[in-house]
């Protein structure tokens, strides 16, 4: 799936919104990429999912994967979709105390993973995930996510398959020209 076709699936869906909204990371854009929207859609998010798997297996040699493992909220229907194109088990890291944790499953030792999420700015769940993999005696094979916003800047130990990159500007909250208009600071996402 080209890079433009998935751009359209994203506005025509309503999920790239257009406004002064704070990223998780901390940052202030013009845009943000609502994927609830776009996910509303079952088969517009299997399509892409499928998508995302045949790119991580055309560019990763020899791709071995046990189970697919997503931050949660935001990967949650990724990771499900990615596991079930995959056929390997599907589970998820969720908040507590205001960082991921591993509750609900177990890893066991060797298990190979491809990180599943919506999007990524900075990297910091992604990367929160691979340690709890990594601490918990899995390995991780591939991360694998719809929009790439880093414009590269993120950066992990394994491969990193991204079905749109994108650099939406940002700011910082200090330097922002848009809190400086007084347009009204919109948190879409989750924290």
């Amino acid at each position: 799936m080209k890079q433009e076709e998935v751009l359209n699936l994203f506005e025509e869906t309503g999920a790239l919104l257009n406004g002064h909204f704070e990223l998780r990371s901390g940052l202030h854009s013009n845009r943000f990429f609502q994927c609830a929207h776009l996910l509303e859609q079952p088969r517009t998010a299997a399509t892409l999912c499928a998508a995302l798997v045949e790119k991580l297996k055309s560019e990763i040699q020899a791709l071995e994967v046990d189970t697919v493992v997503a931050p949660a909220m935001g990967g949650i229907t990724i990771g499900h979709e990615v596991a079930r194109s995959l056929g390997v088990r599907f589970i998820f890291v969720e908040k507590e105390d205001n960082k991921l944790v591993l509750r609900r499953f177990k890893i066991k030792p060797g298990e190979r993973f491809v990180i599943a999420e919506d999007v990524v700015t900075r990297g910091g769940r992604v990367q929160e995930t691979v340690d709890i993999v990594e601490a918990n005696g899995g390995a991780v094979a591939a991360i694998g996510i719809l929009v790439d916003r880093s414009g590269g800047k993120a950066s992990f130990d394994a491969p990193l398959v991204s079905l749109l990159e994108i650099e939406p500007v940002t700011y910082d909250p200090a330097d922002c020209p848009l809190c400086k208009e007084g347009l009204e600071l919109v948190h879409p996402g989750s924290k």
